[in-house]
């Protein structure tokens, strides 16, 4: 490939648009409620707050990460398109007028239009639709690093760096890609458990209002390994599966295992012995009866599962002879508690993947939240609540357009990123897109899928 030298650019195209997608991800999220849910549920005192917050939004789905970026939706033919487009200075003074209540306003209706778009798009959530299917909840917070001193909020956390704390609840299941349930921002240096119970209690409302019927499995690391955090999984008949920290407790728990209640298990580099019939790796686990945190109160002590894996040392620790010290000398454990029925493999293969989370949080810091834009904390976090509701239109418009798996970067580069000229026939506007776009047939799949009635619900 190699470009002509016969080229004069010139910007003077009021018909070309270079963000046509936008179009089908916005009536799909209009067709689940988007703009109602604003209307209703939003009550910031700045005018058409419903189209500011909307233009936000879809600032964000075409790919803008700073509030300078949202001047990307006022080129060309846009405002043919789409009425309400606002200048960045504008939502940058709207975003600025957000109070705590108001974000808790945004969250509630991100958690409405989840529902919507569930109800809208039925394989978002895939295979939760019975009793007798399972959806997870991974709980998990980062980092978003910041820069200068004006930041509100801004401190040194757990990572040493300092910015803001984004914690997150991502619902999944076994057929379907991760959505965000629950988001919200806090300070720099809020410990990572901090809040967990209730951020937990509103992802499994949200959850169930999104049409989760059977059994939900709440996995987190081991910041998450407390009462406040369980006791809301069980509150909620869920269950849990949280890495537990290595307290006195629980080692004596694992020095007390048997050797003979290791089993191997399937593992990276393992290999299949025919002869033996099993695998073959240094990765083992086995389990244990236990009861947690009982420290507090004995209304608070959980009888659960404690489930161990544990990898031989590439290089073994000094031992000072002891069989408990030998054995953690020779082996790192990774120990977590749970309440589930599934047998040990299967709940050690179900508890790793928890990692999920890693990939929604690595979207949207490859997104919307690569900045966080503003120096007021409201801002910011009113900026992450929208970046959330961006999130989930987009994972809806992904399945729509039969590319379930596709990650949000992908989406836009296939979907949303597609220029187009507007022409005008009678009263319609029509599209003119490129000849042979590679993704032609999932663009027109998801705009069909925008356009078209609701399905019918189910009895």
């Amino acid at each position: 490939m190699k470009a002509s030298h016969r080229i004069r650019p010139v910007f003077d195209d009021p018909n070309l648009v270079s963000d046509a997608g936008l179009v089908s991800a916005l009536l799909l999220a209009e067709s689940a409620g988007l703009y109602d849910l604003l209307e209703e549920g939003l009550g910031v005192a700045q005018p058409n707050a419903t189209v500011k917050a909307a233009s936000v939004v879809g600032g964000m789905l075409a790919g803008a990460d700073s509030i300078d970026d949202l001047d990307l939706l006022r080129h060309g033919g846009m405002d043919r398109l789409f009425e309400g487009v606002r200048a960045p200075s504008t939502l940058g003074t709207f975003l600025r007028s957000f109070t705590h209540g108001h974000v808790q306003q945004l969250d509630m209706v991100g958690g409405g239009l989840l529902a919507g778009l569930a109800g809208r798009v039925p394989g978002l959530i895939a295979g939760c639709d019975t009793v007798d299917g399972l959806a997870f909840l991974d709980v998990d917070d980062t980092i978003r690093a910041v820069h200068g001193y004006a930041k509100q909020g801004a401190g040194f956390g757990y990572s040493r760096v300092r910015g803001l704390n984004i914690q997150l609840a991502a619902l999944s299941t076994p057929l379907a890609a991760p959505v965000i349930a629950r988001a919200r921002l806090r300070r720099g240096n809020t410990s990572s458990a901090r809040g967990a119970g209730r951020l937990l209690a509103q992802a499994l409302s949200t959850a169930r209002a999104a049409g989760v019927k059977g059994h939900i499995l709440c996995r987190a690391d081991s910041a998450y390994y407390g009462w406040a955090f369980v006791g809301a999984a069980l509150r909620a008949k869920a269950w849990f599966s949280v890495t537990a920290r290595m307290t006195k407790a629980v080692t004596r728990a694992i020095g007390s295992i048997t050797e003979d209640a290791w089993e191997s298990i399937r593992y990276p580099h393992a290999i299949w012995e025919e002869a033996e019939q099993r695998w073959i790796s240094d990765a083992e686990v086995a389990e244990i009866p236990f009861v947690a945190f009982t420290g507090r109160r004995k209304t608070e002590h959980v009888t659960c599962r404690l489930i161990v894996r544990r990898v031989k040392r590439l290089q073994p620790l000094k031992s000072d002879g002891s069989h408990q010290d030998a054995l953690f000398a020779a082996y790192r454990h990774h120990a977590f508690i749970t309440n589930t029925t599934f047998s040990t493999v299967d709940a050690d293969q179900l508890h790793r993947d928890h990692a999920i989370i890693e990939q929604v949080i690595a979207e949207l810091k490859d997104g919307p939240l690569a900045h966080l834009p503003s120096g007021k904390y409201a801002a910011n976090a009113a900026w992450v609540s929208l970046a959330v509701t961006a999130f989930n239109i987009a994972r809806a418009a992904a399945v729509a357009a039969g590319c379930a798996k596709a990650r949000w970067a992908t989406l836009r580069r296939k979907l949303i990123q597609v220029p187009a000229r507007i022409a005008t026939t009678g009263r319609r506007l029509v599209l003119h897109l490129p000849t042979h776009w590679p993704w032609a047939h999932h663009w027109e799949t998801l705009h069909a899928a925008a356009t078209s009635p609701p399905p019918a619900a189910t009895p």
